[in-house]
């Protein structure tokens, strides 16, 4: 098994494949809220495109039953990158990330 530079532990969850036991249980919450009919539906790895054929992939897109759409990174370390990476997609697009 691979070790991960910042410790996340790769986690199983319904089958899939997680990079992060935090991730793996956000993603065990959204499935909770869905059932509880405040989400309708998410969306998990969303690409967005930024310059020089760059893509950033948030780990989910929450589309809520109050008509509202969350985009959610799940991040236990920020580096520099994703720093960079995040405020690009959001010049870009009329979004605001979410950290959890």
């Amino acid at each position: 098994m691979i070790k991960h530079k910042f410790r996340a532990k790769q986690t199983l969850s319904n089958g899939i494949k997680f990079q992060s036991k935090k991730e793996a249980r956000y993603y065990e919450r959204l499935n909770l809220l869905q059932k509880a009919g405040e989400i309708i539906f998410f969306l998990r790895q969303v690409p967005f495109d930024i310059a020089g054929g760059v893509k950033y992939r948030a780990d989910f897109m929450e589309f809520r039953s109050d008509g509202t759409v969350h985009i959610v990174d799940v991040k236990g370390f920020k580096t520099p990158e994703y720093i960079a990476r995040k405020k690009m997609v959001e010049a870009l697009y009329p979004i605001i990330i979410e950290e959890v």
